[in-house]
């Protein structure tokens, strides 16, 4: 059976489990004679520590992607055996509605497979203002503001922000899953994306 590296641009678990996730259920699409491994290396994103507009949160997951992509190109296909590339980026989208601010929560995936990509979004969820205030227009990073503001400790490699505000219904984990599925979309379907 051929085995498939999957690189992704993070070690947190919440991510590379989300990636597995996914994998598991779009797997046999993608390609059914294969297996599959998840391979997490830390890389920068490019933006900031918290992404605070949809722009951003696009180049940040882009970013981490390419940094893997030129991280194998530099090894040589065969030291890395990397065959996609998969860059997580999840913060804030800060928009205006009938003049009031609105800060919603996103997570946001792009897929390479060295030549092409693909986005994926997870999807959104309406910020607390207290906690869009810290961050937004104090300029805390979400993980230092999520611990203080559930009370807990260490929230971004458990159920993160997305856990917190669903009551753990949705997790950073289940958010970072569904933009990876999208993202890979073009892949495992590619008859329809062309």
């Amino acid at each position: 059976m051929k085995k498939i590296v999957v690189a992704v641009g993070s070690t947190r678990r919440p991510k590379l489990n989300a990636v597995w996730e996914a994998l598991s259920v779009i797997g046999p699409t993608l390609d059914e004679a294969a297996l599959y491994d998840v391979v997490g290396v830390q890389v920068e994103s490019g933006v900031g520590h918290t992404p605070l507009c949809r722009a951003e949160l696009m180049a940040g997951a882009r970013g981490r992607a390419e940094a893997l992509v030129r991280m194998s190109r530099e090894r040589g296909p065969d030291a890395s055996g990397w065959e996609y590339f998969v860059g997580l980026e999840g913060g804030f989208d800060v928009v205006q509605d009938n003049g009031a601010r609105l800060v919603f929560l996103q997570s946001w995936a792009y897929v390479s497979n060295g030549t092409r990509g693909a986005y994926g979004q997870s999807g959104s969820i309406q910020v607390p203002e207290p906690l869009a205030r810290r961050v937004v227009d104090e300029g805390v990073e979400l993980s230092v503001a999520i611990d203080a503001f559930s009370g807990a400790q260490g929230t971004r490699d458990q159920q993160g922000a997305w856990g917190v505000f669903t009551k753990n219904l949705h997790t950073r984990q289940d958010s970072f899953r569904t933009a990876v599925v999208n993202a890979f979309a073009p892949f495992f379907n590619a008859k329809l994306y062309g």
